[in-house]
């Protein structure tokens, strides 16, 4: 019986263990994914155009110094858009990879959709227009009325053996 009860109690103690441990990996699985998910959210501005956790320039004195910050905010417990808030307000708004999808930036978003589709119709109407305005064929007939390019046409189907 009592090897019953020490049984039953190491393997509740191991699955408390895996639970702590658990939670502890998920935590840091979190950190991790937050750090990566922000720090492709954001430039370099060492001025390199570089995507910060992108950014390989040897010796970047800038970006080192973003990513740490980066990781104290993280670790401090703010939600990302305060750290990214936080960035802005330091940095500026080029610290941003994408536009934001408020206000006047919203205008980054819909104009190269806007001009293409302004293109495509301008391109179509530009078309129908030139192909409306093109002068008609005239139809050959069978003779012609000047007997020299009946002549040349003659000598054309003969060298090429064309009927």
């Amino acid at each position: 019986m009592r090897t019953l009860r020490s049984f039953a109690f190491s393997r509740l103690a191991q699955a408390s263990l895996v639970a702590v441990l658990v939670c502890f990996s998920l935590g840091a699985t979190d950190a991790v994914g937050r750090f990566n998910d922000l720090g492709h959210k954001m430039m370099c501005t060492c001025g390199c155009g570089q995507v910060l956790l992108e950014c390989n320039h040897v010796g970047c004195t800038v970006s080192g110094g973003m990513r740490d910050e980066l990781t104290n905010n993280i670790a401090s417990g703010q939600n990302d858009s305060l750290i990214l808030q936080s960035f802005v307000q330091r940095y500026g708004a080029t610290v941003l990879a994408a536009p934001t999808t408020q206000g006047f930036d919203l205008v980054a978003w819909i104009m190269p959709f806007a001009v293409s589709a302004i293109a495509l119709i301008g391109t179509i109407f530009l078309v129908r227009n030139w192909a409306r305005n093109q002068p008609k064929l005239a139809v050959a007939t069978g003779a012609s009325s000047n007997p020299a390019e009946e002549a040349l046409r003659e000598r054309i189907r003969r060298e090429t053996g064309t009927e």
